[in-house]
């Protein structure tokens, strides 16, 4: 079955490092994201999209283990949840923390390290690579609070490069920041997936998904479309999206979790 016979259903022909199996997701028993199933296929370059409220954090969130699903499951394949690097959106983040950049990044090494242990010779050579790569070579000893949005934002996928990891997930990874910073970090994603890594993407700005990424997930607290981008950002999937997301939002409509099996 393809992204396009069923609604909630999607498979590709490889193995895949994610499975869902009638996943709802959400809190206080109120559903955000509805009985999901299918599969992401191991070095996926996905995209998740879709109105505000439509569930796209809250998935990320339960990939990485940090959200209960309400019914169903995630199943990891190949992967271990410490293998995941896990990018949360930089509003999220406290920058007031007092921190030089150099130990911010570094902190992408503690499943190697712990949390109390020093860093060697190889491995603060590792933070200083990682930190030339995203560009920010010089600025070590800079507190994080002094840097400006999209150098914070660099700084945080600098840690994601010293996690090394097989799964990385993005939530809103170019919300706030500068064009040249988006460009830069857009190289990085491109090079993670040519490595043969799984990156899962919620994104907003919908041209740049268009340019990047091979597929995509239309998310309206169910499934829209999923499957290749051209066709999934359709006028008429983005507007049964927004349909949804409207309708969802009037509280005559308010969902109860309820299990009404694979609905088209």
């Amino acid at each position: 079955m393809n992204a396009a016979s069923a609604a909630g259903t999607w498979t590709r022909p490889a193995s895949p490092i994610l499975r869902f199996e009638n996943l709802t997701l959400g809190y206080n028993r109120h559903p955000a994201v509805h009985h999901l199933h299918g599969e992401v296929a191991t070095g996926s370059l996905l995209a998740i999209v879709g109105p505000n409220g439509a569930g796209k954090s809250t998935l990320l969130k339960a990939i990485a283990g940090e959200l209960r699903p309400l019914q169903g499951r995630i199943e990891l394949h190949g992967v271990v949840r410490p293998q995941i690097a896990y990018l949360t959106q930089l509003a999220t983040l406290d920058s007031r923390f007092p921190m030089v950049v150099h130990d911010f990044v570094a902190m992408g090494l503690w499943r190697e390290i712990g949390a109390f242990a020093g860093l060697n010779g190889a491995q603060r050579r590792r933070v200083d690579a990682a930190l030339g790569t995203v560009g920010l070579a010089g600025l070590e000893s800079r507190p994080i609070g002094a840097l400006s949005g999209g150098q914070l934002q660099r700084a945080l996928f600098a840690r994601v490069l010293l996690q090394d990891a097989p799964l990385v997930l993005l939530d809103e990874p170019f919300g706030a920041i500068d064009a040249a910073s988006v460009r830069d970090l857009a190289g990085l994603i491109r090079n993670w997936h040519g490595e043969g890594r799984t990156v899962i993407a919620v994104l907003h700005d919908l041209e740049h998904v268009r340019r990047e990424y091979p597929e995509t997930l239309l998310l309206a607290r169910e499934v829209v479309a999923r499957g290749e981008t051209a066709k999934v950002l359709s006028d008429a999937n983005l507007q049964r999206a927004r349909q949804l997301a409207e309708r969802r939002a009037d509280p005559r409509q308010a969902a109860i979790c309820h299990d009404d099996g694979d609905r088209p």
